[in-house]
């Protein structure tokens, strides 16, 4: 590897990875239902989703900072790898880092702004009093079917990342294989070859 603490720096990435993911997978009580189920979801799933969205969102300081953190440690891991990057960086922890800014994108675009909206619980043309809201114009059930699907799109990025820091883990440890037995072949040929000079 380029980078000497390039096995750290995969465990800064790779913790974060699966900490988001045990979040979002503890919501999918809530959100298969929503998304997926072929009964038609009763209105008293919604009102639990809504609760524990406001149960989240008015959580303490302490928990959100927690998460940032967390957000930021992935982040600086990424950075760390791509410094002074080999090919191998390059392809995949750049691709990793794009999927990483797509990830905080929707959590910035959709999660917290359906956690606020839950929070308030005003939706749709409750919000058209508001100057900045007048785009919103999506009701109660449709404003949580966002965020559910936005946590599934959040768990497709984050299974990306692992998928893409184990390919560059396989594609390196094959990398050394051969190298390896690159090395020791030339070493039996040389070897035979000066046995012949004698």
């Amino acid at each position: 590897m380029a980078f000497k603490s390039g096995s750290f720096a995969t465990f800064l990435i790779l913790c974060p990875t699966c900490f988001f993911l045990g979040i979002i997978f503890s919501l999918f009580p809530y959100d298969y239902p929503i998304l997926w189920s072929t009964v038609t979801t009763p209105s008293s799933h919604y009102d639990y989703f809504e609760a524990h969205l406001r149960f989240l969102h008015a959580s303490p300081p302490l928990i959100p900072r927690i998460l940032h953190i967390v957000i930021f440690l992935g982040l600086a891991g990424l950075v760390t790898k791509l410094y002074r990057p080999s090919e191998s960086n390059m392809l995949f922890d750049g691709a990793s880092l794009v999927l990483y800014m797509c990830g905080i994108t929707v959590y910035i675009a959709n999660i917290v702004k359906g956690l606020r909206l839950a929070s308030a619980g005003r939706y749709g043309a409750d919000l058209a009093a508001g100057p900045d809201d007048k785009d919103q114009i999506l009701g109660r059930e449709d404003s949580l079917k966002v965020l559910a699907a936005s946590n599934t799109i959040l768990a497709l990025v984050l299974v990306g990342i692992l998928v893409l820091q184990a390919g560059q883990w396989y594609a390196e440890r094959k990398d050394a294989q051969e190298f390896e037995s690159f090395a020791v072949g030339k070493k039996d040929k040389h070897e035979g070859g000066c046995g012949g000079c004698g």
